[in-house]
C-alpha cells in the first residue's frame, strides 16, 4: 500500500511516522521549499504523547520541551481559582509537554528523513486537488512551488493534512466557506524571564475576551531565566476580522498592552512579560463547523484540515496525532482501503466535532468565566465562588470529551 500525505506539519509528519512504523510506504508533499521552525509554543496532551512514545520519538522530544506539572486558573486579580495537576504529576504514564511548535515540527521532520529517507519528503510541492471519483486509487495534482510546473501523481490513499486553509477540504466541500471567527484576537510572543510558580506551571488568567495564557518552553539558563510562551486574548468583535494575508503576521504591542498594564502579581508580572518579547505575532481566533464527511473516493482529511478548533484546552496538535493513530490502525487492520477510510472517519469525526464544540464554550476554562460572573471584584475564599466539586466536574468533563481522562489512558 502506498499513502500520499499533503502537508508536512505536525499531523502529516506524525502520520508518516506511524504508517512507516507498521510497514506502509509513505510520501509527504510539502508546499514550502525549505521548512523552518515557525510559530510559538503549544502543549501536547498525554493521550497524544502516548502515541508518540509508541513510535519511539518521545525521547528525542523531551530535551526540546518542558514537562508541564500543573494548570492554574487565575482571575484578573491574580487570585487562584483552581490548580490542576498535569502529566506525570496527575498520574498519567507519560508527560504533558510544552514545546515550541517549530522545534517540534523540525524534530519530527528530521526523524522522518532519517527513518523513511530523504526522498520521502518532497518539499516545494503543493497538492492542489484530487480525483475523488476514482475508487481504485487516489489520483492528484501537484504544483512545483518554485517553477510552477504541474504534474499528476497517484497513490492508494491521499491524506489531506494541509491545515486550516486546506485545498483538499475546499475541493471536498466547496460550500464550506471561510473560517469562523470567534470575535477574539490573539497576540502571541515568547520572552526570556524568571520562572513562575513551580517553573513548570501553565497559567490561564482573566476571562473570556480578556485573558492571558503563559507557560515555559525551557528550563532555566545560566542566569536563571526560562523562555516563557504567552498569549494575550482580547474581544475585538466590534472590528472586522483581519485579512487572511495578515494572519500570523507581526503584531503591535501597543494595540493591547494597555489592557494588561495593571496585571502585575507577586508570582508573575504579566505586562513586563509582554514588553520583554523580541517580537509579537497576531492571529484571529478561528475554527470551522464540523463537516458531514472527511472522505471522498480515496482522499481523506486529517488534523486542522478536518477539524480546526479554537486553541482552548491544548487540543489542536493533540487531536491531529490521535487522527494519525486511528488512520494508521484502520489501514493496518482493514484489507480494503475504502473500508479503512470509513472506519477512520467513523471513529474520529464525531469525537473531534465534540472537541470543537467544547472549545467554543471554553472547555474547562469556563471556570474563569464563572469566577468573573460571580465575583468580579475578587473574593476572600474561593469556596465563596464555587460549589463543592464544581471545578473538578468542569475539568473532568472536558477531559472526557477530549479523550484524556486519566482512567482512559491507564486502560
Amino acid at each position: 500500500m502506498r499513502i500520499a500525505i499533503s502537508g508536512g506539519g505536525i499531523g502529516g509528519l506524525t502520520t508518516a511516522l506511524m504508517l512507516h512504523d507498521v510497514g506502509i510506504d509513505v510520501t509527504i508533499y510539502e508546499a514550502v521549499p525549505e521548512p523552518r521552525p515557525l510559530g510559538v509554543g503549544i502543549n501536547v496532551l498525554p493521550h497524544a504523547i502516548r502515541e508518540l512514545d509508541r513510535i519511539g520519538v518521545l525521547e528525542e522530544l523531551l530535551p526540546l520541551a518542558v514537562a508541564t506539572e500543573e494548570l492554574c486558573y487565575v482571575n484578573r486579580h491574580g487570585q487562584f481559582l483552581w490548580r490542576e495537576p498535569r502529566g506525570i504529576s496527575a498520574g498519567y504514564p507519560v508527560p504533558q509537554l510544552s514545546i515550541h511548535r517549530g522545534n517540534f515540527q523540525m524534530a519530527l521532520l528530521d526523524i522522518v528523513r532519517r527513518r523513511l529517507g530523504e526522498s520521502a519528503v518532497r518539499t516545494g510541492t503543493k497538492v492542489t486537488g484530487s480525483n475523488t471519483d476514482n475508487r481504485k486509487s487516489a489520483e492528484f495534482q501537484v504544483i512545483d512551488s518554485v517553477t510552477g510546473r504541474t504534474s499528476q501523481e497517484s497513490a492508494d490513499v491521499l491524506v489531506g493534512a494541509d491545515g486550516l486553509h486546506s485545498a483538499l477540504r475546499k475541493q471536498l466541500h466547496p460550500g464550506d466557506g471561510s473560517p469562523r471567527w470567534s470575535g477574539e484576537v490573539m497576540w502571541r510572543g515568547t520572552t526570556m524571564a524568571p520562572p513562575f510558580l513551580t517553573g513548570k506551571s501553565m497559567a490561564l488568567i482573566g476571562t473570556r475576551g480578556h485573558k492571558v495564557v503563559a507557560y515555559p518552553l525551557s528550563l532555566p539558563d545560566d542566569q536563571g531565566n526560562v523562555l516563557i510562551n504567552w498569549i494575550a486574548v482580547l474581544d475585538q468583535s466590534s472590528r472586522r476580522i483581519p485579512p487572511v494575508e495578515s494572519w500570523n503576521g507581526p503584531g503591535n504591542i501597543e494595540d493591547f498592552i494597555d489592557q494588561y498594564d495593571s496585571w502585575s502579581f507577586p508570582w508573575l508580572d504579566v505586562a513586563a512579560l509582554m514588553r520583554g518579547a523580541q517580537s509579537v505575532h497576531v492571529f484571529p481566533m478561528v475554527d470551522r463547523d464540523a463537516l458531514p464527511t472527511w472522505t471522498a473516493g480515496r482522499t481523506t482529511l486529517l488534523g486542522d484540515a478536518a477539524h480546526p478548533m479554537f486553541p482552548v484546552g491544548s487540543n489542536g496538535a493533540s487531536q491531529a496525532i490521535l487522527d494519525a493513530r486511528a488512520l494508521t490502525q484502520a489501514l493496518l487492520e482493514e484489507r480494503d482501503p475504502d473500508i479503512a477510510l470509513e472506519r477512520y472517519e467513523s471513529e474520529r469525526l464525531a469525537a473531534t466535532a465534540g472537541v470543537v464544540e467544547a472549545n467554543r464554550s471554553q472547555g474547562a476554562a469556563r471556570i474563569l468565566d464563572l469566577a468573573e460572573e460571580r465575583a468580579p471584584e475578587g473574593f476572600t475564599e474561593v469556596g465563596e465562588v464555587f460549589a463543592p466539586g464544581e471545578r473538578e466536574a468542569l475539568a473532568t468533563a472536558y477531559q472526557r470529551v477530549a479523550g484524556f481522562a486519566p482512567a482512559s489512558l491507564r486502560q
